[in-house]
């Protein structure tokens, strides 16, 4: 088939996929050389995201597939709930799906351990909104089931595969924009010294460091304690009390 034919076939079965279209379904669907499609589908691409059209053409999850352009997004949202009701998730939903996506395959006592509560319904949910999916057993204690994100994972949010997820800095850009660069952000007080300034009238006196649980302060006893050194003394020996002397007599 010429070019123009072959383009309108693609259309085609990129339009009726449930799922992305890979490129080898495609070839084998129009029986064409590989790079010819290849190209084909480059020059789509291209065209669809330069023309003033309400849908393009995407690479993601290893295919292709239609969506709906973002200046649409409104009025498509509006048609879309008249239909069904959108994908909901709770707060805790997010979080868990957020610690698989960026730690898969995760555990799930891996998974407990960054949230800090159960998660067991929260992958339950997860698992039933075809979100996650299992990814086999951790050759550990207790072989836990890990988890990782699913197509329909890429397919909600528009990603191409796991890689184009927003790093933990671009995360950090963010809030510091929105923030301010240091605004929210606590000072780093410097760490506790031996020494302690005490503020006096007179200026900043410096106190003496403060005593260790290892120091040893222990007051002399009075069995260790020596004698005081004696001065020596010119003069003879000070006379007898008059009471001994006159004991003394007595005796005589």
């Amino acid at each position: 088939m010429n070019p123009s034919e072959l383009k309108g076939a693609l259309e085609a079965i990129i339009y009726a996929a449930d799922e992305p279209a890979t490129l080898d379904q495609i070839v084998n669907a129009v029986g064409e050389e590989k790079t010819a499609v290849r190209a084909a589908l480059d020059e789509m691409v291209a065209s669809y995201a330069a023309e003033d059209r309400g849908i393009e053409i995407r690479a993601v999850a290893g295919g292709y597939k239609c969506y709906t352009k973002p200046q649409h997004h409104e009025v498509v949202r509006r048609f879309i709930k008249s239909l069904r009701p959108p994908l909901r998730l709770t707060m805790p939903a997010l979080e868990t799906l957020a610690v698989i996506a960026y730690r898969q395959p995760a555990t799930g006592p891996e998974i407990q351990e960054i949230r800090g509560v159960n998660v067991s319904g929260v992958i339950k949910t997860l698992l039933e909104k075809r979100l996650i999916v299992t990814a086999g057993r951790k050759a550990v204690l207790g072989r836990p089931i890990m988890y990782r994100t699913s197509k329909d994972f890429l397919m909600r949010f528009g990603l191409s595969d796991v890689d184009e997820l927003p790093s933990l800095k671009e995360f950090e850009q963010l809030a510091r924009a929105a923030l301010g660069a240091d605004e929210g952000v606590a000072p780093i007080e410097p760490e506790s010294s031996g020494e302690t300034e005490l503020a006096s009238g007179n200026g900043v006196e410096t106190a003496a460091p403060a005593i260790t649980a290892d120091a040893e302060v222990s007051a002399p006893s009075a069995e260790s304690a020596e004698p005081a050194p004696q001065p020596f003394a010119d003069s003879p020996p000070s006379e007898a009390p008059p009471s001994e002397r006159v004991k003394a007599e007595s005796a005589s």
